[in-house]
C-alpha cells in the first residue's frame, strides 16, 4: 500500500475525506491519527463516523479515553492518547483491544502507542499524518486503500 497525500482546504473537506474513508472501512480497520493540536484528527473522526452511518454528536474523548458510536454499519471506537504519557499507563488503559476492533477503531495521538521502536505496524493499521499547512489548509499522508 502506497502513501497518498492529499491537501483540504476546509474542516468540511476533512469531513468529507474521512466520510469516504467510513464508506469503505471493514470490520477490524484501525486509523492511527499523527498530528499537532488543531490540526484537525476531531473533524477527520466525525466524518469517518458519518461514512459508517453514525449521525449523532462526535467529540473527542481526551478525558474519557474511548467514546464509542453505535447504530452504523459498524461500530466506531474513538480514542485519544493525549492525556497518557507511557507505555505502562496506555497497557493499563486496555489500548490493545481496540487494536483488532469489533468495529472499526480511530486513535488520536496515535504516536504515543506506535513508534518506529515497536516494529512494523499491523497490516489493519492505517497510519494517518495530519500538518496545518495554513489557517484551514491541512495535508493529510495516509496509507491507506480507500479514498
Amino acid at each position: 500500500m502506497d502513501e497518498t497525500e492529499r491537501i483540504t482546504r476546509s474542516p468540511a473537506e476533512t469531513e468529507a475525506l474521512g466520510e469516504c474513508w467510513g464508506r469503505d472501512a471493514e470490520r477490524g480497520t484501525v486509523f492511527a491519527l499523527c498530528g499537532d493540536l488543531g490540526a484537525g484528527k476531531t473533524q477527520l473522526v466525525r466524518g469517518i463516523a458519518r461514512g459508517l452511518g453514525f449521525s449523532g454528536r462526535v467529540h473527542s474523548p481526551t478525558f474519557t479515553l474511548v467514546n464509542v458510536y453505535e447504530g452504523g454499519r459498524l461500530t466506531l471506537f474513538h480514542l485519544d492518547l493525549y492525556r497518557l504519557e507511557t507505555r505502562e499507563q496506555l497497557l493499563s488503559a486496555g489500548i490493545h483491544e481496540y487494536l483488532d476492533p469489533d468495529g472499526v477503531s480511530v486513535i488520536e495521538w496515535a504516536e504515543r502507542w506506535f513508534s518506529e521502536s515497536h516494529g512494523p505496524l499491523p497490516a489493519n493499521v492505517h497510519p494517518v499524518r495530519i500538518e496545518t499547512v495554513a489557517e484551514t489548509e491541512r495535508r493529510i499522508s495516509y496509507e491507506y486503500s480507500g479514498h
